[in-house]
């Protein structure tokens, strides 16, 4: 493969003859000529054929002379070509992918996915993804954590309140985890700082457009915290390695509104448990005018709608060291700090404590104060690049509905 060239490199080839491959874009005939544009992983490059050009989507390899002409995507042409066909179109795509425009439905890419995906706008969301990823693992890695690799198939579905999806391992129950949340605890007990990218599997009846089955998270745990607002801090750090400066800006310090004051400031009362997607978005339109910033935690969400892991309030036990992100008028990470005593743990779980002895043995053993953040990778990139629906940066979704592609 060494002596392929890439169309995005072309230009540095002028006058050379090189080899090219990739997918025949577009396919545009004149008189005396077919101008042929090949698609690699970088980019374009067009083909000044003498006769009949193989339908689009085919596989080709090209050898030719490249020539300047700044009329050509690059500014260069492969000329005096010898076209070879190394993989047949024989079926038309599902619409038209040399149109800069997307013009097909959203079921259609959804159900056409390994070739609709080809079109350079929907492919570069995963780009944008990649990236997003390649952010957060550098930045963490920068601040001595560790990445670590968790089961998904776990023997118990009590974690949370979110439905499960069981599976026969071997003749026994066992579940698709929801997340990586009891062994990312433990794991603080071994390398302090840790963090997992890896799928998680909620069965929750959700036909929503920013639900799915099966995400991507991008989970984050530290030990010796004084309380959640150092996660506050690293999670800060890490969105700022995340984002594309160019569609967001993170400010050096989010603004933050007790989940108390948030009530007060929407004219909810003040019993009332949750946020409704209707609150986030008046908060993150509030932050927005308020502060210039597009994220905003809320902090201190009522413990009763937290996990029983969550670390309480010292100086209001009826509220908890917790906090979500909301990000464009969407909650987008959730977090906090965790109990790390074991005679705490005793004391929340009561009678329930035998089912939870496999989750409370590093806390048996002396664990640190501790806690940490979950982002959902759809959510962000959807949010960063004004997508309505997650699906539409999910390369191949899982749903209510959906089980294939």
């Amino acid at each position: 493969m060494s002596s392929r060239v890439l169309a995005a490199d072309l230009p540095r080839y002028v006058g050379a003859r090189v080899r090219v491959a990739g997918w025949v874009h577009r396919r545009r005939r004149l008189k005396s000529v077919t101008f042929v544009v090949v698609r690699d992983r970088s980019g374009l490059a067009q083909v000044v054929l003498h006769g009949a050009a193989p339908p689009e989507e085919t596989v080709v390899e090209v050898h030719a002379t490249v020539t300047a002409n700044p009329r050509a995507p690059g500014g260069v042409e492969l000329t005096e070509p010898v076209l070879t066909t190394l993989g047949e179109a024989v079926l038309a795509p599902p619409f038209d992918l040399f149109r800069p425009a997307v013009t097909a439905s959203l079921p259609t890419i959804l159900d056409h996915a390994p070739v609709a995906l080809r079109h350079p706008s929907l492919k570069e969301r995963f780009a944008v993804s990649a990236a997003a990823v390649r952010g957060f693992r550098s930045t963490l890695d920068g601040m001595g954590f560790t990445e670590v690799h968790t089961p998904k198939i776990v023997a118990s579905a009590t974690e949370s309140g979110a439905n499960v999806f069981g599976i026969d391992y071997f003749g026994r129950p066992a579940y698709l985890a929801q997340s990586p949340q009891f062994f990312k605890q433990a794991l603080t007990g071994v390398f302090e700082r840790v963090y997992e990218v890896g799928p998680v599997f909620r069965a929750e009846p959700h036909d929503t457009a920013r639900h799915l089955a099966q995400y991507t998270s991008l989970d984050v745990e530290l030990g010796f915290i004084r309380d959640h607002r150092d996660v506050m801090a690293v999670l800060r750090e890490v969105l700022a390695g995340m984002a594309d400066p160019a569609l967001v800006t993170v400010p050096a310090e989010i603004p933050e509104i007790h989940f108390a004051a948030a009530l007060d400031l929407l004219g909810v009362p003040a019993d009332e448990p949750d946020l409704a997607p209707a609150h986030e978005r008046a908060l993150s339109e509030w932050a927005r005018r308020e502060h210039g910033s597009e994220f905003l935690f809320v902090t201190g969400y009522p413990m009763a709608k937290r996990p029983f892991y969550t670390h309480p309030d010292p100086a209001r036990p009826g509220y908890s060291n917790s906090f979500d992100l909301l990000f464009r008028g969407l909650e987008l990470v959730t977090g906090g700090q965790r109990l790390h005593r074991h005679a705490d743990y005793l004391a929340v779980l009561g009678e329930a404590a035998p089912e939870y002895a496999g989750y409370l043995q590093p806390f048996a053993h002396g664990m640190p104060p501790h806690g940490g953040f979950a982002i959902g990778l759809e959510r962000w990139t959807a949010r960063l690049l004004g997508v309505a629906n997650v699906r539409e940066v999910t390369l191949f979704p899982r749903d209510l509905h959906r089980l294939t592609p």
